[in-house]
């Protein structure tokens, strides 16, 4: 146990993470998360629609997106983590308690770009596009998921000394009196004080959402560019985080699995982003047409759609602009066809009603202008 420094200003955890409203526990994990989902999917829906999509497609695609991503996200944290449920003594149906805590970003960001491209095949729009749009916000939601895990007291650090760091309290059930880290209310003892990494990958995850924002305002990249940096800098930030964890975690030659995975991610990230189509859609290329889209592993056929929809587009704006000009001409001689004809009938059944015939041109005179150049 770490000696607590009465001079370090260290930052307190909460006295607890669950609240009983009557029957029912209100946890902290568990509203973090939702409020991180309703902020994503509110302001990815705007920045579709600054890009030219149809209102409502962000909220559309969610409804299989985000299921998808909660149960990847366990699946992910059991298999990396299935010491803590599979063997003598453990509880395999905790695997189950996802309120508990306990979310793999990794397979929450996998499976649910698998519910994504099942929305987006549902709904005929690009999944690039719309992870472009989303990206920032599923970025800021993992943020403020990550005060989640600050009230569970969960994924912190090795134990330090730092002015900055995390206080650990014991938790006790007040009904049995029994250890309960997770549920539990604080006795006010402090068992030790760590790195708060959550706190770390909460600032990093910020400041990779202000550069995402600021890179797309700039250089307008789409085609699903802007998700491969957001991926890309996350992975790079995580990896590091990794680094100061010493909670239970699988390791791959002694080193954390969770690093591994970084690490690979990130590779796999930046060479989407060098690959893919440059530039970006079109507001036309975000509507929903009937023409099915190359699976997401099919690089090659993806940039050849994008950039023959660019070309399409492109085309498309040259020929609307001449074929509204021809309509308009096309307009006005009809409109002086009908009325010479309706001059004729008239002519034609009431000679004194019809209008006098236009005068013929001459030659024409100019009055002279008081000063001349």
């Amino acid at each position: 146990m770490v000696a607590v420094n009465s001079v370090l200003a260290y930052i307190p955890s909460p006295p607890q993470g669950v609240w009983q409203l009557g029957p029912f526990p209100l946890r902290a994990y568990a509203l973090f998360i939702i409020l991180g989902i309703v902020v994503a999917i509110w302001w990815g829906e705007r920045r579709w629609r600054e890009r030219g999509g149809q209102p409502g497609a962000i909220l559309d695609v969610a409804m299989f997106a985000v299921p998808f991503g909660l149960v990847g996200g366990r699946i992910y944290h059991v298999a990396t983590d299935w010491q803590k449920y599979f063997g003598e003594g453990k509880h395999p149906i905790e695997a189950l308690y996802i309120w508990q805590g306990g979310l793999g970003i990794w397979g929450a960001v996998f499976f649910g770009a698998i519910g994504a491209w099942i929305g987006c095949r549902m709904y005929k729009i690009p999944l690039p596009a719309l992870g472009d749009a989303v990206a920032p916000g599923v970025l800021l939601a993992q943020a403020i998921g990550r005060l989640g895990n600050y009230f569970n007291q969960e994924l912190y650090g090795r134990p330090t000394d730092v002015p900055w760091g995390l206080e650990i309290y014991e938790r006790f059930d007040p009904e049995t009196g029994a250890r309960d880290m997770m549920n539990g209310v604080s006795t006010g003892r402090v068992l030790e004080v760590v790195q708060p990494t959550f706190l770390y990958e909460l600032v990093w995850n910020v400041l990779i959402v202000v550069l995402l924002v600021q890179v797309d305002k700039r250089f307008k990249i789409g085609h699903g560019r802007l998700f491969a940096l957001y991926v890309a800098g996350y992975s790079f930030g995580r990896f590091f985080v990794e680094l100061l964890r010493s909670d239970e975690a699988t390791h791959i030659l002694g080193i954390r699995i969770n690093s591994f995975t970084a690490a690979l991610v990130f590779l796999g990230a930046m060479a989407y982003f060098a690959l893919a189509t440059k530039g970006r859609e079109t507001p036309a290329q975000l509507q929903p047409d009937g023409e099915p889209r190359p699976w997401p592993w099919q690089l090659s056929a993806l940039r050849a759609a994008g950039v023959a929809d660019n070309a399409a587009a492109a085309s498309d704006s040259g020929t609307t602009v001449d074929v509204s000009k021809k309509a308009d001409s096309a307009a006005t001689e009809q409109d002086s066809a009908q009325s010479d004809e309706a001059t004729a009938v008239i002519a034609a059944t009431d000679p004194k009603s019809a209008p006098p015939p236009p005068p013929k041109p001459g030659p024409t005179t100019s009055s002279p202008t008081p000063f001349s150049v």
